[in-house]
């Protein structure tokens, strides 16, 4: 037997037993997710829209949870990378679509359909480009509005339209031009700040505990109220963090022109 094909065996076999076996916890929490998505769906089918909002809403939280475990106990993996992003396009692509489609969309017939699909589609081009492009963008920022942000506005308007009752305004044509907007901020190119790297664990002053204690207790006292404002604030930011990183690339592009070149001794 020649000596590159005892090789390529090893290899193979080297292989095999890198790969095998999954981390149980944040996969686990993965699921959790994809089950609250898919309970969403059931729930909106039924007329139970509001649950259904709030099990997208979960699902945010899950989410969030399953890839910070993973980066703090060192089991992040390929395999659950791409779980977690089936996952999203389950829980924030398809059930949020379905859920604005039965509970607004369905009176314009096609163009509520379409708006719906466009949502899923563009969600899904979305977690692509992500996959793709991660570890060659600045983590500060998400390039295109993120998914669960698209989804976490759409389950926290219906909230609250649910929660001002008959003091609602009509709901239909707002919602529709609303996910056309989304749609489209998902795959542009604007920056929307990513809170990866918060920085929690250094000294702050003491003004910003104060102000971190008194949002949480006016999103305590109207939760359906200020997380939708939270939500659409995250949305409209989108063009002050574009702002701010392309001054950021402006001014570190200034501070190297201003280097001085190397002197040969």
């Amino acid at each position: 037997m020649e000596p590159t094909q005892t090789f390529r065996r090893k290899r193979k076999k080297k292989d095999r037993r890198r790969f095998r076996g999954t981390y149980l916890i944040p996969n686990l929490i993965t699921t959790g997710s994809l089950f609250a998505g898919f309970y969403a769906m059931v729930a909106a089918v039924n007329g139970r829209f509001e649950s259904a909002a709030l099990a997208i809403l979960i699902s945010l939280v899950l989410d969030g949870l399953d890839g910070r475990l993973a980066r703090l106990t060192q089991t992040t993996s390929g395999f659950g990378l791409q779980y977690d992003s089936l996952s999203d396009l389950v829980a924030f692509g398809v059930a949020p679509a379905l859920l604005v489609y039965l509970w607004a969309l369905k009176p314009f017939g096609r163009f509520g359909w379409v708006a719906a699909f466009l949502f899923v589609v563009c969600g899904a081009l979305r977690l692509a480009r992500f996959n793709v492009q991660t570890g060659s963008l600045d983590p500060r920022y998400f390039n295109g509005l993120p998914i669960p942000a698209a989804a976490t506005f759409v389950a926290t308007g219906i909230l609250f339209y649910q929660h001002l009752g008959t003091w609602a305004p009509t709901r239909h044509v707002f919602i529709l031009v609303m996910i056309y907007i989304l749609s489209f901020l998902m795959v542009s190119n604007l920056k929307f700040f990513s809170f990866k790297k918060p920085e929690l664990f250094r000294r702050h002053p003491f003004q910003t505990l104060v102000g971190l204690v008194l949002i949480f207790v006016v999103v305590a006292m109207e939760p359906y109220i200020m997380g939708f404002l939270l939500a659409a604030f995250y949305v409209a930011s989108g063009s002050i963090s574009t702002y701010h990183y392309y001054r950021r690339l402006k001014i570190q592009g200034s501070a190297e022109e201003e280097k001085p070149l190397p002197t040969k001794v």
